[in-house]
């Protein structure tokens, strides 16, 4: 193992040592354990935090004022919203155009065509890249209405299998909405409740709204006959302002539902006035609605026309969002395929991108919070990301003492496992080299 720095090894027992690092105050749980700790104008804390056997045994603040740590210490983060199904397929099918028709067209084409193989090599660089990178736990939607959908369930079930030890997998159906309806539908949702995973689906405009309620009532009263929550491609659109999700709870409001729904996207909703806004967000959280938000993807996709750049952006209102008491998370969503060409599973990254793109500041817990303690929220996660005695000894540390060098020079990281360093980057094979 690579204890190198400011790394202490403990003899015995396994999987423990004890690091000195710069942390975010608002990701220490327990204030008691660093009372009277300085903390800088980025909100980070000078702090000792020491784990054996794979769990956090001391945290403490670091008396010796003079000597700042060169280190920032992160949780593993979890992805809320992903498709590694499809990730790195740009180059079977790209979207030069970059509009969302587009997109849709060529995704169609390449599930189409998609190979076992291809599957496969997608979804083993993106595990790869989010391991190295930091990822514990990843939700990502699956293309799941075709005629190798099983084929797909049973391989990443065996995927899931293999990695986890390292990350945690949950999967979302993705289909047309009614596709719930049909006894193939009915079949797959069987499936997809057994395993602990989310019924899924798709309302974006133009859509016939009696048709479209219909199907999104049976969808919800299914997901709670078979105890399975819900996560849905809704409003990611720069028309009709949040009509997919005035429906949803229009649809809430008819039948009882104890599920968790999570609203993905919730683009167009940022395109309403401020009052509208409001109004709804705090319907949203009276249902216990859980959103993610996904800046890359809809800043690369929506908004165009013609040779014309639209100053105003479709983005879901994080802040007034998180205003009303909803629990909104920040997710990286497409990686090098039709919908997004760039991005590469790398939550500092994602962070870096959000920052001009969603005002959101590392600095001030409720931009932060988004890609740690509400991401685990979001896929109802046993850890928080909180560090306390008893949390998992699951951290990144990156070579940097502030959040503007941390964001912008790309600095080196080491990755905490269960209390052991990753020594070596997996090795991933490079398909179309």
């Amino acid at each position: 193992m690579n204890f190198a720095k400011n790394v202490e090894l403990i003899a015995s027992p396994p999987k423990s040592g004890r690091v000195d690092v710069l942390v975010p105050r608002c990701l220490i749980g327990n204030g008691k354990d660093v009372l009277g700790t300085s903390i800088d104008q980025e909100g980070l804390s000078s702090i000792q935090i020491e784990w054996r056997d794979g769990t956090i045994t001391s945290i403490k603040g670091l008396k010796e004022t003079s000597k700042v740590p060169e280190e920032i210490l992160l949780p593993r983060f979890a992805e809320p919203h992903a498709h590694i199904d499809k990730a790195f397929s740009w180059y079977r099918s790209s979207n030069l155009k970059g509009t969302y028709k587009e997109a849709l067209v060529a995704n169609l084409s390449e599930y189409e065509l998609r190979s076992k193989d291809e599957l496969i090599f997608s979804v083993e660089k993106s595990l790869n890249l989010a391991l190295v990178n930091g990822i514990r736990a990843i939700r990502s939607h699956i293309d799941s209405f075709g005629k190798t959908a099983m084929r797909d369930w049973d391989l990443l079930e065996d995927v899931r299998k293999k990695w986890q030890e390292k990350i945690f997998l949950q999967f979302v159906a993705l289909v047309p909405l009614d596709f719930w309806q049909t006894d193939e539908g009915a079949l797959l949702a069987q499936r997809v409740a057994s395993n602990g995973d989310l019924l899924g689906g798709v309302i974006a405009p133009p859509f016939n709204r009696r048709r479209t309620f219909k199907s999104l009532l049976h969808l919800v009263q299914l997901a709670n006959r078979l105890n399975c929550d819900i996560d849905l491609h809704i409003d990611e659109s720069q028309s009709c302002s949040a009509g997919g999700l005035k429906l949803l709870l229009e649809v809430l409001g008819k039948v009882e539902n104890e599920m968790s729904i999570t609203c993905s996207h919730l683009s167009s909703m940022g395109l309403l006035k401020e009052k509208a806004i409001s109004h709804l967000a705090k319907k949203m959280a009276k249902n216990k609605l859980k959103v993610v938000a996904l800046p890359l993807t809809n800043s690369w996709l929506l908004g165009r026309k013609d040779r014309s750049t639209l100053i105003k952006r479709p983005l879901a209102p994080i802040f007034q969002l998180q205003k009303a008491g909803v629990v909104v998370s920040v997710g990286g969503d497409n990686i090098n395929d039709a919908w997004f060409p760039l991005s590469n599973f790398d939550p500092i990254n994602l962070m870096a991108f959000s920052m001009p793109i969603a005002h959101l500041s590392p600095w001030d817990r409720l931009g932060l919070s988004p890609f740690t303690s509400s991401a685990a929220q979001v896929l109802s996660l046993q850890w928080d990301g909180l560090f306390q005695k008893g949390s998992p000894a699951d951290f990144i540390l990156l070579d940097s003492n502030s959040w503007v060098k941390a964001l912008s020079d790309r600095p080196k990281r080491r990755v905490v496992v269960n209390g052991e360093f990753l020594n070596e980057l997996p090795k991933t094979k490079n398909q179309h080299s």
